[in-house]
């Protein structure tokens, strides 16, 4: 069984904004669109939301239903920015990630051996995560299923996390509205409730013969959905440059000895295992040790190299802690850097591990 989650970011355009600009927060605010010209809005807060303001809308139509909305140019720089933070985040879990724009990711953590393999712990801790570094709420949806996380993110929304346990999918689907599952917008959604269609349970007590004749491939999706069977693959769109593993510590430490332990008995092993399926065709091109302090400043010392070296990391790790001027440490983490393919003649002999 799959243990897929569903991470969006909660209103991440104007979420962003708001956060670089403070004053803005309390206030309705959406981003795109102008007073004096014709256009649609990107997204709005979640105060404007409750005017009825919503993304896509064009400006006049907003402004007439809420008159104080703030309009605020987009910064898609900054987004795309953002969002790589946030895809770095992710990476500490898994490999297997499946962005859906820059906001939205599925990800794949039935391997990611963290919080005891908890997918719900690591969902909170993921959201944890973006809320402390990058200052920004995000909402997840934990499932078995691939669809079912996607409609899980968006019943806590903001800043909550759904969980469907395997034992409670079939229940859940019974009833789901069909509208919720993705790909049914509203003109399918009118059709269906015209033929008295409205939950999961409706389509369940129908057989595939008759959903295929009536609605073609919709009907055929709206079965396979309705009876739990998405075992669409996560989709890895582009190619990792480092894999990496790290803890953050329940109380802050300030012994180089222990952390040094951590490094060689738990972080270790687990990079080991995690880079393995890459460098089946990739080669080490550096490691790294990275230090997080407990005044969450951070610093990062790395080595070119072609192996993993456990005298190099440790040396690094001293370096890195001796940056903190004797500050406690809560978060220790190392990586390594992946170059180009390698070639096939020399893929055995540049892959090797030192213990």
């Amino acid at each position: 069984m799959r243990k897929i989650i569903h991470v969006d970011m909660d209103a991440f355009y104007v979420s962003v904004e708001i956060r670089d600009n403070p004053e803005l927060a309390d206030k309705p605010v959406a981003v795109g669109g102008s007073r004096n010209t014709r256009g649609v809005l990107s997204t709005s807060n979640y105060i404007a939301r409750q005017y009825g303001v919503r993304s896509a809308m064009p400006t006049s139509v907003a402004l007439r239903k809420c008159p104080d909305l703030i309009l605020v140019p987009g910064r898609m720089d900054v987004y795309k920015s953002v969002s790589l933070k946030i895809r770095e985040i992710f990476e500490r879990y898994t490999d297997l990630i499946e962005p859906l724009s820059l906001d939205e990711a599925y990800l794949d953590v039935s391997d990611c051996t963290l919080f005891g393999g908890s997918a719900t712990l690591i969902a909170q801790d993921i959201c944890h995560s973006i809320y402390r570094e990058l200052n920004l709420t995000a909402s997840a949806g934990v499932a078995p299923i691939k669809f079912l996380a996607k409609v899980a993110s968006d019943l806590n929304k903001p800043n909550g996390i759904f969980v469907i346990p395997p034992d409670r999918v079939d229940s859940f689907i019974d009833d789901m509205a069909l509208c919720k599952i993705p790909g049914v917008g509203k003109v399918t959604t009118e059709k269906l409730q015209n033929d008295n269609l409205n939950y999961g349970r409706d389509i369940k007590a129908l057989n595939q013969e008759f959903l295929s004749s009536k609605y073609g491939k919709l009907g055929m999706l709206l079965w396979e959905r309705c009876s739990g069977n998405d075992d669409r693959p996560i989709v890895v769109s582009r190619e990792r440059k480092s894999v990496g593993v790290e803890r953050t510590f329940p109380e802050d430490i300030s012994d180089l000895s222990i952390l040094d332990n951590i490094l060689k008995k738990k972080l270790l092993p687990e990079l080991q295992q995690r880079a393995a399926k890459h460098l089946v065709e990739r080669n080490i091109s550096k490691v790294g040790v990275k230090v997080k302090f407990s005044d969450f400043h951070q610093t990062t010392k790395e080595f070119s190299t072609d192996k993993i070296d456990l005298t190099v990391l440790s040396e690094l790790l001293t370096e890195a802690y001796a940056r903190g001027n004797g500050k406690k440490v809560r978060l220790l983490g190392i990586h390594i850097g992946l170059s180009s393919h390698a070639s096939d003649s020399n893929k055995a002999e540049q892959i090797s591990f030192e213990w």
